[in-house]
């Protein structure tokens, strides 16, 4: 039933699509010891300066028995001084076989409020600031440090500021740091039986699916352009600290470039490991974008 409701929407969205100007059609695959995921969206453009996407997201990840299935809904308003970016996102049930735990899923909306400080298209030349804001609430099992654990609903909200600077048309720079709050209090919280990804709150420089309740983070990447190819090389660093988990660093390292004049790739490695390294992962990306 989860999957003929992704479907639905999906080819509903595809169809309006294709009365549209402009049609991005996206396909990905994450890989790692933990989970697998398989990405698939769309991104048209109904009217001038207003894009709308779909994706759904299908994980498999070793902690759960059944696939999580996910659907976020891009929207994005493009202005002369500012774009204004509203994904809202849904997770669909997913039931638990232990009695204890509560069947999990979750909800929620982030928005990005896109700061034009200097945009020379000419020049391909810009200074972007970036302050975001996103809400979600999780249905699901919270443990306690005292052994104890309560099926409720669980509200988090994440706050970012992000720099996004480019020099000389070859070298771009962002920085960014968010900083995560739960309206339900953390105070005794040990861990959260959660399927949201928290990356649907703030973009973290990771592929990895990440459950754990974090207290803050910061990252910075630099990207190698050639803007006359469409391609790029692009390192990108974060730390982040959590209430649940140990600190960890993670660092990504990609390649996207223009196969054909109307399909991209982009293809990156991510390693994260805690700062003990009691836990290393490896996790592998790969997107093919194909443009109508």
């Amino acid at each position: 039933m989860k999957k003929l409701t992704i479907l639905f929407f999906f080819f509903s969205f595809c169809s309006a699509a294709l009365q549209a100007r402009t049609v991005d059609v996206s396909a990905a695959y994450i890989g790692a010891s933990h989970f697998d995921q398989i990405r698939a969206g769309a991104v048209f453009a109904p009217i001038l300066n207003l894009f709308v996407g779909i994706e759904a997201k299908d994980s498999h990840e070793r902690a759960f028995e059944d696939p999580i299935y996910s659907l976020n809904v891009p929207v994005q308003m493009d202005f002369d001084l500012f774009k204004l970016n509203l994904t809202p996102f849904y997770y669909f049930k997913n039931k638990s076989d232990d009695p204890r735990y509560q069947d999990a899923s979750a909800y929620g909306i982030a928005a990005r409020f896109i700061m034009k400080l200097e945009d020379d298209q000419v020049n391909d030349l810009y200074t972007h600031a970036v302050i975001g804001v996103s809400y979600a609430n999780q249905r699901g099992t919270v443990f306690y440090d005292n052994g104890t654990l309560s099926n409720k609903d669980f509200a988090q909200m994440a706050y970012t500021l992000e720099l996004h600077k480019n020099f000389f048309r070859t070298f771009g720079f962002e920085a960014a740091a968010n900083v995560f709050q739960y309206p339900n209090g953390i105070t005794g919280v040990a861990g959260l039986r959660g399927i949201m990804n928290q990356q649907e709150l703030a973009y973290t420089q990771t592929f990895d699916i990440v459950h754990d309740l974090a207290k803050y983070m910061l990252g910075a990447r630099v990207t190698r352009m050639w803007p006359d190819n469409n391609a790029t090389l692009y390192l990108g660093y974060r730390y982040g600290e959590y209430y649940t988990a140990d600190p960890e660093h993670s660092i990504v390292v990609g390649n996207s470039f223009a196969a054909t004049r109307s399909i991209s790739a982009n293809i990156a490695y991510n390693h994260v490991r805690t700062i003990h390294n009691e836990n290393k992962r490896d996790i592998f990306y790969a997107q093919l974008i194909f443009s109508f």
